[in-house]
């Protein structure tokens, strides 16, 4: 593994710590504004710092547990599932760190992710779809790819930016249902003025703060995807194994029930197989970089 490679696993793993505590500020910040914007007060401020260093924790030790369970996904079995479990093994022993937990999604769609917090606590799960259409090299690929998220430690930075964006989507949500729900009635005669802006100052960030959150999520997970590539082809060495899956896998054109918006970036491809309209806005909200980039440049190793 190169040196760069290096840097990038301690990267990451100092990122994920910064991100927590600035987005535990972030999110203690927009409840502040969108507090006093409902005429809750402050209060909201301190309930969100709780909410917030909980659910940071929780995404931390859980995390991993929940985008299983979201995914209806399975533990293999080494007999029916043996391609993928001693691929799983064998690489994880190439690449020194310990085997992960193997999952299995019933889905013909053809996709893989990996999550959890270290490569101590690691799950790697492929769908039946990738299990039957792909062959054994180009497993691999796929296979070292998701290893190198587990080993350069996105595997944990992704699973908190998720929680921690959802949870500025929820306060923002909480906002504009409690316009609605009226709790600003009582205190309509008191918005003059000052009150006036802090609540249109509310809107804004209720509208703004997740569409936020999610661009700098989402720029995140595209980053690491080439990251993940190249890693994994220094595990191989077979940039063929891997360029080949990633050409199978966008080929085919089923959508992966399973997936949700929020375990979409997780997936080796986009699992929505949406169409890219090559703008440089629509661009903001990939999940993933251009497949046809990341073919040519594994072709060109």
């Amino acid at each position: 593994m190169s040196l760069s490679v290096y840097s990038q696993i301690q990267a990451n793993k100092t990122r994920t710590w910064v991100i927590m505590f600035f987005f535990t500020i972030f999110i203690a910040t927009v409840a502040y504004v969108l507090g006093n914007a409902s005429g809750y007060g402050s209060s909201w401020t301190g309930i969100a710092l709780i909410f917030s260093g909980l659910i940071s924790l929780g995404s931390y030790y859980y995390g991993d547990r929940l985008v299983l369970s979201m995914s209806g996904a399975h533990p293999a079995d080494r007999k029916k599932d043996f391609d993928l479990w001693t691929v799983s093994e064998n690489l994880a022993i190439a690449s020194g760190i310990p085997k992960p937990k193997v999952y299995i999604i019933e889905d013909s769609a053809p996709n893989a992710f990996a999550t959890g917090r270290d490569p101590h606590h690691a799950v790697i799960c492929a769908t039946r779809g990738l299990l039957d259409k792909l062959n054994r090299s180009e497993l691999e690929g796929v296979i070292s790819h998701e290893l190198s998220h587990i080993q350069n430690y996105d595997t944990r930075l992704m699973a908190v930016i998720s929680i921690l964006v959802g949870s500025v989507a929820f306060l923002s949500d909480w906002f504009m249902r409690s316009l609605w729900w009226g709790s600003n009635a009582r205190n309509r005669n008191d918005r003059e003025g000052g009150r006036s802006l802090i609540l249109v100052l509310g809107i804004i960030f209720a509208i703004l703060s997740p569409l936020i959150a999610t661009i700098i999520q989402l720029a995140l997970s595209r980053r690491r995807e080439f990251l993940a590539d190249a890693s994994g082809v220094l595990l191989t060495r077979n940039p063929q194994g891997l360029a080949c899956a990633l050409s199978k896998i966008s080929a085919d054109r089923e959508v992966l029930e399973a997936a949700t918006n929020a375990t979409a970036h997780l997936y080796i491809i986009n699992p929505f197989k949406g169409k890219n309209f090559g703008s440089w806005f629509a661009g903001l909200f990939d999940t993933h970089p251009p497949i046809e980039e990341r073919i040519k440049i594994l072709r060109s190793m």
